[in-house]
C-alpha cells in the first residue's frame, strides 16, 4: 500500500497516524485500506490541505468523483475523510448532505449443479479448480476461503472454522466427505505448511515456500475467463458460487436459520432473500396460484 504522497511532510505524517488509527480501531484489512485510498485521493484534490475544508469544498470534491466512480467509492471516501477528521485532525465532523443513489436489488445469476459441473471442467488450473469448488461446497466468501489455513480444517468434526470474516466474527461451516478428500489430494500436490490454496506466483513445484495466499485479482480473472467462454451473457463472479451454493440446500429443504447460520448472516432477512431464487418454492407458489385461480367461476356464456 502506498503510505505517502511525495514532497508533502506535514501531510504524510498525518495519513501515517490515519493509517495507525484505522488498524488500532480494528477495521479489516479491505476497509483500512479504502479508507486510506480515500485521504490519499483527497489529499490530491486539495494539494494535500485537508484541515480546513467547507461543506462547499466538499461537496464539489464528491461531485467531480462521482463523474469518474462508483457511489461505492463515494461512500468509501466519505467513511473515511469523516474518520480522518474525527480521529486524526480531531474535529468535529458536520455531515454533508449527500443525494445517494438509489438501491436497486437485482435478482443474481446462478449456476444449477450441471453448471457448476460444467465450470470446474472448464476450468484448466488445478488450484483455481479445487478453490471453486471449495468456494462452492462451503459455500464462502471469496476473502474465506482465500484465507482458509490447515488448521481451519477439522477432519474429525468434520467442519471448517471461518475465521475474522464480514463483521469480525468467526463461524463453523460444514465440510462435506467429497470436500475434505479434494483438499488432501492437492495439499499433496502442493504441500504447503500454512496456507490451503498458496500464492502461485513462484510456480508449481516450490509452492511451500511461498508465504501468502492464491491473489484475489487471479482467482477472479480465471473465472472471468473460464465464465466468458462458457456463458458470455451470463454475469458469474466468485460470489456467485455461494448465492448457487444457498440456492441449492434451500431446494433441498433445508432450514433457513440453519443455513443463516452456514453462510454468517447477521439478519436472516439475508438469507430469506434466497428463497425466492429455489424451484421448489417457485413450483409451490405456482400450484397456490392455479388452485386459487381454479376456483373462481368463469363462463364463456352470453357473449355477443
Amino acid at each position: 500500500m502506498n503510505t505517502k504522497l511525495p514532497g508533502i511532510p506535514q501531510f504524510n505524517k498525518l495519513y501515517v497516524k490515519h493509517c495507525k488509527h484505522l488498524k488500532l480501531a480494528g477495521y479489516q484489512p479491505k476497509t483500512v485500506d479504502a479508507y486510506a485510498r480515500a485521504i490519499r485521493r483527497i489529499g490530491n484534490y486539495f494539494d494535500c490541505r485537508l484541515n480546513n475544508l467547507s461543506k462547499d469544498q466538499l461537496l464539489d470534491y464528491f461531485h467531480d468523483l462521482l463523474a469518474s466512480h462508483s457511489w461505492n467509492t463515494v461512500k468509501l471516501d466519505l467513511y473515511g475523510l469523516q474518520f480522518f477528521y474525527t480521529h486524526v485532525l480531531q474535529k468535529t465532523w458536520e455531515h454533508i448532505p449527500l443525494v445517494r443513489q438509489p438501491k436497486v436489488r437485482r435478482i443474481p445469476d446462478i449456476l444449477s449443479v450441471d453448471q457448476v459441473d460444467q465450470l470446474l471442467a472448464a476450468t484448466r488450473v488445478v488450484d483455481y479448480r479445487v478453490f471453486f469448488f471449495t468456494a462452492y461446497s462451503m459455500g464462502l466468501r471469496l476473502s474465506e476461503a482465500i484465507n482458509l489455513t490447515i488448521n481451519d480444517i477439522d477432519a474429525d468434526k468434520m467442519r471448517v472454522h471461518i475465521r475474522n470474516s464480514k463483521g469480525n466474527k468467526d463461524r463453523f461451516v460444514p465440510l462435506p466427505h467429497k470436500t475434505l478428500h479434494t483438499l488432501r489430494r492437492f495439499w499433496q500436490i502442493r504441500r504447503h505448511p500454512l496456507f490451503v490454496f498458496p500464492n502461485r506466483k513462484r510456480g508449481v513445484n516450490n509452492a511451500h515456500l511461498v508465504d501468502q495466499p492464491l491473489a484475489r485479482g487471479g482467482i477472479q480473472v480465471a473465472m472471468h475467463k473460464v465464465v466468458d467462454r462458457l456463458w458470455p451473457n451470463k454475469k458469474i463472479s466468485c460470489h456467485s458460487l455461494r448465492h448457487s451454493y444457498a440456492t441449492h440446500l434451500l431446494n433441498e429443504g433445508i432450514d433457513l436459520i440453519e443455513l443463516q447460520g452456514i453462510l454468517g448472516h447477521v439478519s436472516l432477512l439475508t438469507t430469506a432473500r434466497y428463497t425466492h431464487l429455489t424451484s421448489i418454492n417457485h413450483e409451490n407458489a405456482c400450484k397456490k396460484i392455479n388452485t386459487i385461480i381454479d376456483s373462481v367461476t368463469f363462463s364463456w356464456g352470453g357473449e355477443k
